[in-house]
């Protein structure tokens, strides 16, 4: 068969203009499929954010109805025992030792059937007398409420300063032959810096509504009617301290010539001797021979589930934002844990 000299050896012809609309359509399919992908990317991870964000809600409401219930451990009911509780560290709002959480300490340890006496296990340097004030007066409260309960001090290695302003509510106060004892007085300590700026060629400028709105501040000399007007606060305050002291220890103070109001701190036998304690026992002794119940019950508040829930899904929220923030959204906050 004879070639034909027509179809031999040619090819259809591409149109260039085709090839360049076909090459923009793919590339606009691509980047419809690419800008897909990452907006269900996106929508997914703040569907994960937002669920944990509800999860957490629902947990903390529940941890709330349960925390109304939170009790001091160790409650033994009817059973008879000798209710401990503990002062230990600085006594100052925001700490262990601070007057709210020992007085519902009190309150559960006074409350409970079985307890046949209270015991204060005091570790403790003192703190605030304001605090020390507040758990004074409800021991002597419950001490009214609950005749038939009586109170122990039992201090370990320390109770001075407010530690000892709240034992002196007990009914009676022991101490191990070291233990240190007393610090009955006030101090207010600071820094004066005035010299140091001059020196440093620093101009101190403050500007007060009411003259002596800026009393005591460090960077300024201190003057004799400030220092005038804060030992009259400091005695007032002490005065207060010996009336608790002389209210709970009546009597039994025999100090002889020392004075023992003065600030010093003694150690348990010389408190004994000066009547600032009662006997040189132990918690173990005291519970067994001065209340007559050996079982000791410690009255403490645990940490709120709230508060551990609180701390745990803060720590959960920080970590989810941060794992957004690495997954490449950008946002205009910053959260702190």
């Amino acid at each position: 068969m004879a070639d034909n000299p027509w179809t031999e050896g040619s090819e259809p012809a591409s149109d260039p203009r085709n090839q360049s609309e076909t090459n923009r359509l793919w590339s606009v399919m691509e980047r419809t499929l690419a800008q897909s992908t990452i907006e269900q990317r996106r929508v997914r991870r703040w569907g994960i954010f937002f669920k944990t964000i509800t999860l957490g809600y629902v947990i903390g409401i529940s941890l709330f109805v349960v925390n109304q219930l939170n009790l001091p451990v160790n409650a033994m009911g009817s059973q008879s025992h000798t209710a401990v509780v503990p002062i230990d560290g600085v006594i100052a709002p925001g700490e262990s030792a601070n007057a709210f959480e020992i007085q519902q300490n009190l309150e559960a340890a006074f409350e409970a059937p079985g307890s046949k006496g209270v015991m204060l296990e005091i570790n403790s340097p003192g703190g605030s007398p304001v605090q020390s004030e507040y758990v004074y007066r409800a021991i002597v409260d419950l001490k009214a409420q609950y005749p038939g309960k009586p109170v122990h001090a039992v201090i370990g290695d320390i109770g001075a300063s407010g530690a000892y302003y709240i034992a002196a509510a007990a009914d009676t106060i022991h101490a191990a032959p070291a233990s240190i004892v007393g610090s009955i007085g006030v101090v207010s300590s600071g820094f004066g810096f005035n010299d140091l700026l001059e020196k440093l060629g620093v101009d101190r400028r403050v500007v007060t509504a009411g003259e002596n709105k800026a009393m005591l501040d460090p960077f300024l000399p201190e003057s004799e009617a400030d220092k005038k007007h804060l030992q009259g606060l400091l005695d007032a305050t002490h005065q207060q301290f010996i009336a608790r002291v002389q209210e709970g220890r009546g009597e039994r103070l025999t100090p002889g010539d020392e004075d023992v109001f003065d600030g010093r701190v003694w150690s348990g036998e010389q408190a004994l001797i000066l009547g600032l304690v009662d006997s040189l026992a132990g918690p173990l002794e005291v519970a067994r021979e001065w209340i007559g119940a050996e079982d000791r019950v410690y009255y403490v508040q645990d940490e709120p589930l709230l508060n551990q829930f609180s701390r745990e899904f803060g720590f959960g929220v920080g970590s989810a934002f941060s794992w957004i923030g690495r997954q490449g959204i950008s946002n205009s906050w910053s959260l702190n844990h």
